[in-house]
């Protein structure tokens, strides 16, 4: 949403916390369990949460808070939803799809040894696709073949828990097509390349976890039965890889996302304006080609249906709806939390960002570092837009609504897929927030020490 000045009351954010309450608690309740299986029910819940975030702003939200220009009850409810649905939902939703449905259409075929030294490569080498082929891509790739080498093993969870965090989060933070919130801010003026200048704290934050994942998965090796051992030696075939096509079109969603800019000039052709909803036209027809081009023994070997993404969809359609209050109400004080510090900036903007989809907060936290600069010198970057912003409260911004997306299984859209193709292939993934004990464990102590080695210098 625009910067606004009025802040909704506190109550007004009660259908996010119930929709983060639903998302967290209903899958533990017995008696609700099959009901949310079901992801009619889920989008059901979304829906009616939705209907109450919507309610207040047609009956209780002040017009003039959300723009002058505004002048009717209609004429607000259809700028939340414009802000909802039309710039964030579905962009994002499009974007998911394109790499899902064309991720799906790749097959790493092969049964390594489910050593963990071969699990660690599969991690370290998704956490560097992540940056180039999107956090979304790198891990519909990698996530089935590393699923089906670890097939005879019992003890997976980690596993999966571990290729969330570092493949779909911390992997992403390289380039604006990466992850959401940089391509986010890509848009808003910082050059294409700059993120590279977080190769650093990605690098050690990635080693320090893939090395944290081999101990941990050394000591659940000496635990696997040893007829389960024997049994994964003995099936060995060597890796061969099929729907290569597959790659030219992510290459096509990688140039869509970032050449095709609505209301902006296209590279190419400096005099053509891209059009609104180009880039997802172009990124569903991109979906469409591999579906129709793709072979279909591809595609059920990979057990690929779009159940994981109706997941997604349905949830995140109650998440961006409902986080209209609490983000407006992020505007309206943000610039009053006295954030000045980098070490402040990632820890509110990766707190936030657990729960808040990533993108649209750091939205919220560039803003506030954008308000905090007003003109060049040491340290400042000067955006595309001509607007000043300080480079290390933009790194700090940046890191911290990257990494801790991997703190909650909402903090990033694909935290969910994994955790549905995991389930669907009968491994016990933890709750809402057993998930979160492993990730508090692991992961708040890692970011205090990336604050004292990078923010506290």
């Amino acid at each position: 949403m625009a910067a606004q000045t009025y802040a909704p009351p506190l109550w007004s954010i009660a259908p996010f916390v119930l929709m983060l309450l639903a998302i967290a608690i209903l899958p533990l309740i017995r008696r609700c369990h099959r009901f949310w299986e079901l992801n009619r029910n889920k989008l059901l819940i979304a829906l009616v949460l939705s209907a109450l975030t919507l309610l207040y702003y047609y009956l209780l939200h002040p017009l003039p808070a959300v723009g002058g220009e505004i002048a009717s009850r209609a004429g607000l409810l259809r700028h939340v939803l414009s802000n909802a649905i039309v710039e964030a939902y579905i962009p994002f939703i499009v974007l998911l799809l394109a790499l899902y449905t064309i991720s799906g259409g790749i097959r790493l075929e092969g049964d390594l040894p489910a050593h963990p030294r071969t699990n660690a490569a599969f991690l370290t080498i998704g956490g560097i696709l992540a940056s180039f082929i999107g956090t979304t891509g790198a891990a519909m790739l990698l996530i089935r073949p590393l699923l089906d080498t670890n097939a005879e093993r019992r003890h997976v969870r980690h596993t999966v828990i571990f290729f969330i965090i570092i493949v779909c989060n911390i992997g992403g933070c390289l380039l604006p097509i990466g992850d959401p919130p940089l391509f986010l801010g890509y848009l808003r003026g910082v050059p294409f390349l700059w993120t590279l200048r977080l190769a650093l704290p990605w690098a050690f934050t990635t080693a320090v976890l893939v090395l944290i994942y081999y101990v941990w998965d050394c000591i659940a090796y000496r635990r696997e039965k040893p007829e389960d051992i024997e049994i994964d030696e003995a099936t060995r075939r060597p890796l061969a890889l099929k729907g290569k096509r597959n790659f030219i079109y992510l290459l096509g969603v990688v140039l869509a996302a970032g050449l095709l800019i609505p209301g902006k000039s296209f590279a190419l052709v400096p005099s053509f304006v891209v059009p609104a909803h180009l880039r997802e036209a172009v990124l569903l027809a991109l979906a469409a080609l591999s579906l129709a081009t793709t072979p279909r023994d591809i595609r059920r070997a990979n057990q690929f249906t779009f159940s994981a993404m109706a997941e997604v969809a349905a949830l995140f359609l109650g998440i961006f709806i409902t986080m209209q209050a609490p983000l407006e109400l992020l505007y309206a004080k943000g610039p009053s939390l006295g954030l000045t510090h980098p070490w402040q900036f990632f820890w509110a903007a990766g707190g936030l960002s657990s729960f808040l989809d990533n993108a649209p907060t750091y939205l919220v936290f560039f803003q506030i570092a954008d308000s905090l600069t007003h003109a060049s010198g040491p340290g400042i970057l000067q955006l595309l837009g001509g607007n000043f912003i300080r480079t290390d409260l933009l790194a700090a911004l940046s890191l911290g609504a990257v990494f801790m997306g991997a703190n909650t299984y909402i903090g990033n859209g694909p935290n969910f897929m994994v955790k549905t193709i995991a389930e669907q292939r009968g491994i016990r993934m933890p709750s809402f927030f057993g998930y979160m004990l492993y990730s508090v464990a692991i992961l708040i102590p890692l970011f205090l020490l990336v604050t004292v080695i990078f923010f506290l210098r």
